[in-house]
């Protein structure tokens, strides 16, 4: 689905963004778990989706991650990224969003949401915009407001990103920029 084919009411509640939160395993990677011989874990991102990120953050948007696992590699990975709030080792993902939304000053009227899986679905179904990748659950499927078309650690983060911005009119200043 293209930012065209979204409803005027949708788009509305997109131009009033301020946070997009993002869950890893399954969006912001395959969601494959992929261990070394000596048990640690490795994960693998995708560039297209850090860039996607650093947009955001050059549009004014903030980020989090909240995610069930916990991760070195996640952690160096919203540092490089500039990610404001990285939780991790959370599976009551609205409870932590609730911890973010203490601490930032915003709200569920000003939240974007992608998650895949069935601890995402409250927080999904309490954002503004909830989203989620073709290879999610299919009741999160179901549940979200719209559904990337790549997916997840193959670029549906960089795609949900892009939505925002084009949806606040943001997105071909940001994009000229590298011309």
């Amino acid at each position: 689905m293209t930012e065209h084919a979204l409803s005027d009411a949708l788009k509305q509640r997109l131009h009033a963004i301020r946070l997009a939160v993002f869950d890893v395993d399954g969006v912001l990677t395959t969601g494959a778990l992929n261990f070394l011989p000596d048990g640690q874990e490795v994960k693998t991102f995708h560039t297209l989706d850090g860039l996607g990120i650093k947009l955001l953050h050059q549009a004014g948007i903030r980020t989090a991650i909240i995610t069930g696992r916990s991760s070195s590699q996640v952690s160096m990975r919203a540092k490089a990224l500039g990610i404001h709030w990285c939780i991790q080792g959370r599976e009551d993902k609205l409870v932590a969003l609730e911890e973010i939304w203490q601490e930032s000053g915003e709200s569920a009227a000003t939240t974007a949401y992608i998650g895949d899986d069935l601890p995402d679905l409250s927080a999904i179904t309490t954002v503004a915009f909830g989203a989620t990748v073709p290879n999610g659950h299919p009741l999160v499927c179901k549940e979200a407001d719209w559904c990337t078309t790549r997916r997840g650690g193959e670029g549906a983060a960089r795609e949900f990103c892009e939505l925002l911005l084009a949806s606040q009119g943001k997105l071909n200043d940001l994009i000229g920029a590298f011309r």
